[in-house]
């Protein structure tokens, strides 16, 4: 029986992963996160995987708090770029493959047309910065896939629809910025293709292609765009107000402009992606 190893295993992809795990019936699940396994500790990483015969690793762990990233940048580094260079010589010596999950905020935001994974990164906050950093421990191997993912929630963890469905609950309006673009992404349909990728890969080795791949929901949208949808589905009385990121200062900066070109993740796993509003449906139906 093949093991995987999921690290993060408490956040919004890793707890979507541990409902699909049964789907992959001949691999064995090993789920873990800081309270059981601590990646960012080589020695105990090493020990772990004595113990263990492992073939994949999914790392799901990431410092995510993007705002106060700017102030515990040692932390964020520690967790986004010093766990996975860990998790890359475990890899090395173990010889098993890696499934890793980046970012958006790996781009400055300043294009106009949906980002390619070869397009220059240029990340403007200590989040993206450390997040980039993470990539490169793993970008010229020939066993890690890095996936890209943009505005990921859940009904797992903390994430913007959670945040805002409590605060429209709570007020008679809410502000949110409309200059940001970019594309909402249900970590339950992230789940889903990595889970796919991993079907494929236990065919044959030869279907597990490494590289950079960008992963989102279909369609594009502003955080306000985002926001409505959550107040009106519930059918909230609390009036939603678009306003521009200078309205809103933030200690991290945002990139105004995050649409990925998902073609390629697409066409090499056969991955077909829903509509982002379909996915928020799921979601919102989940948290009622």
């Amino acid at each position: 029986m093949i093991s995987i190893l999921v690290t993060g295993s408490n956040g919004q992809l890793g707890n979507e992963i541990k409902l699909l795990a049964s789907s992959l019936p001949d691999a064995n699940f090993l789920f873990h996160d800081i309270d059981t396994l601590d990646i960012t500790n080589f020695e105990e990483l090493s020990s772990f995987f004595q113990k263990q015969n492992i073939s994949f690793i999914i790392n799901c762990a990431a410092y995510t708090a993007v705002d106060k990233a700017e102030s515990e940048i040692e932390k964020a580094y520690l967790i986004n770029s010093t766990a996975v260079e860990n998790l890359a010589k475990i890899a090395d010596s173990n010889k098993c493959k890696i499934i890793h999950i980046s970012t958006d905020y790996v781009f400055d935001g300043t294009g106009c047309k949906p980002y390619i994974e070869t397009d220059v990164t240029n990340p403007v906050s200590v989040y993206g910065k450390s997040k980039l950093d993470g990539e490169k421990h793993l970008a010229q191997r020939s066993d890690a896939i890095i996936i890209r993912a943009s505005w990921l929630y859940s009904t797992f963890g903390n994430n913007f629809v959670k945040t805002i469905l409590r605060i429209a609950e709570e007020r008679k309006e809410i502000k949110v910025v409309y200059d940001q673009i970019g594309s909402p992404t249900y970590a339950g349909d992230l789940a889903v293709a990595i889970i796919n990728i991993l079907k494929l890969s236990l065919k044959s080795d030869d279907n597990f292609k490494p590289g950079m791949y960008h992963f989102a929901d279909e369609g594009v949208c502003s955080w306000y765009d985002f926001a409505c949808e959550i107040v009106q589905y519930f059918k909230l009385s609390c009036s939603v107000i678009p306003i521009e990121t200078t309205e809103f200062p933030t200690p991290a900066r945002r990139p105004a402009y995050s649409v990925f070109n998902k073609n390629k993740i697409k066409k090499t796993f056969s991955v077909s992606i829903p509509w982002w509003k379909d996915s928020l449906k799921i979601c919102l139906n989940k948290l009622r």
